[in-house]
């Protein structure tokens, strides 16, 4: 069988020689890892890196692209250019594939027998260890220690040639779904760990709801790990944000004929999305990672991850809390790497903002702020004035009833307000201020200059329906 194996890899190297444009083809398909051989594998390398430099891919510069870490062997070499080459490549393709993952499987067989052998290791986290492991074989990633210079920087010319290509575009990450936004971050990057503060009522999870419909719109799948609440209502939040129908009227049914076909649009629409959600209140690191790597591994659309929120998570262990929001933090920012997709994470302030005179947060605000401001690449905070006027009022309005005092506010509760995204750290990229409107009815934030259908008139909006909103959001 082994021989066999040989064979069939000398097969496809013959072909390749024979008619190099294939190559291009076959490399997508498999790697030099792949190969059983050694030679083969210092062969195939060879053929990579004479293609990257455009060079020929025949015997001659396959022998100059020689290195003392890999001899090319002179021998087989003869033995491949004596072998036929075939016109349906493919089987034998295929065929080295599924070899080389039932080596790695192997391999892993050997693992688990040799993880399940040590008591200093809890199950958690071996189960942790063999899915990630698993979830590189079927996504077939290379696990190497280091990567050279030459490949690093290759790949970089590469990276800023796409750039180019697509015309010098601010955007070159993920739709954050707000134009200055994007400004500011260039988008979401692959691998990001991105989190949204903010204290309650300021609207961080229609914030990211809102970026989570823009993503879904652009053909992204988006999951969604919702601790906090049931799918139902969040899927009410996107409802009322894409229909501009009031979350209210939403939550009781209270629809006009023409708001009822709106939502039925809608409706079929989200209904073909790519959106996953997990409203599972009590869930571990490990647990988050093993569901997106197997959610990943079936549906590669996914793009995003949203957790909401990462206080509500806990660890693998009932340790000290600042370790284990130390080991989430860290474990979502290695998953977002892993998967290279941007994870955005929810997290609460310390209420001790509301004690300064401006209240706008910033960085030590962070509840364990050490471990999530260190690995975070970008940390935005949700700020709306009006949240805090609005209470102030209602604070003086009760002092003054206790008192014994009539109390006239001027404070107008408008259904649009002003809003305010601070990017307090930025990794790779400024820090400052981004602008936005936030519209009260619909939970739904949209740039300052957007002209947005407004179904209620400034100063007529309900103050109880206010209250309501603002206890939810």
């Amino acid at each position: 069988m082994q021989e066999y194996g040989i064979q069939i890899e000398r097969s496809v190297l013959s072909s390749i020689l024979f008619d190099p444009s294939r190559f291009e083809e076959i490399s997508t398909k498999i790697d030099s890892k792949d190969f059983s051989y050694l030679p083969h594998r210092h062969i195939f390398e060879a053929l990579k890196e004479l293609h990257r430099l455009d060079l020929p891919l025949d015997e001659e510069f396959i022998v100059k692209k020689e290195t003392p870490e890999r001899p090319i062997d002179r021998e087989e070499l003869l033995y491949i250019l004596g072998t036929n080459p075939i016109s349906s490549i493919e089987a034998y393709v295929n065929e080295i594939k599924d070899r080389s993952i039932k080596r790695e499987l192997h391999r892993l067989a050997n693992t688990i027998r040799e993880y399940s052998q040590k008591e200093e290791l809890e199950s958690e986290q071996i189960l942790d260890h063999l899915e990630s492991e698993l979830y590189k074989i079927s996504q077939d990633n290379e696990n190497r220690d280091f990567k050279e210079a030459k490949e690093v920087t290759l790949a970089t010319l590469e990276h800023i040639k796409k750039m180019k290509e697509r015309g010098n575009t601010i955007l070159i990450g993920v739709d954050t779904g707000f134009k200055e936004l994007n400004k500011m971050t260039t988008g979401f990057g692959h691998g990001d760990l991105v989190i949204v503060a903010a204290r309650p009522a300021m609207g961080k999870t229609t914030f990211v709801l809102n970026m989570a419909q823009k993503a879904l719109d652009t053909g992204k799948g988006v999951a969604i790990f919702s601790l906090e609440m049931p799918a139902e209502q969040l899927m009410l939040r996107m409802l009322s944000a894409k229909t501009s129908i009031s979350l209210q009227n939403l939550r009781v049914g209270n629809l006009q004929d023409e708001e009822w076909e709106r939502l039925s649009r809608a409706s079929d629409e989200m209904a073909k999305k790519p959106l996953f959600v997990d409203d599972n209140s009590s869930l571990t690191i490990n647990q988050l990672r093993s569901k997106l790597r197997k959610l990943k591994s079936r549906h590669p659309e996914v793009g995003m991850a949203i957790i909401d929120y990462l206080q509500l998570m806990s660890g693998t262990g009932s340790r000290d809390r600042h370790l284990e929001v130390s080991e989430i933090s860290r474990g979502l920012k290695m998953l977002a790497r892993e998967l290279e997709i941007p994870i955005i994470a929810l997290s609460q302030l310390n209420r001790s903002l509301e004690s300064r005179s401006d209240r706008r947060p910033m960085l030590s605000d962070l509840r364990e702020s050490g471990a999530i401001e260190q690995d975070a690449d970008i940390i935005l905070f949700v700020y709306r004035e009006a949240v805090y006027k609005m209470k102030d009022e209602k604070e003086k309005e009760e002092q003054a009833k206790k008192e014994g005092k009539e109390y006239r506010s001027n404070f107008v509760n408008k259904n649009e307000e002003e809003a305010e995204i601070i990017i307090g750290k930025q990794r790779n990229g400024p820090i400052g201020t981004v602008k936005l409107i936030f519209h009260k009815h619909c939970t739904r934030f949209v740039d300052f200059d957007k002209e947005v259908e407004i179904v209620f008139e400034e100063g007529k909006f309900d103050t109880n329906e206010a209250k309501i909103e603002m206890a939810s959001i």
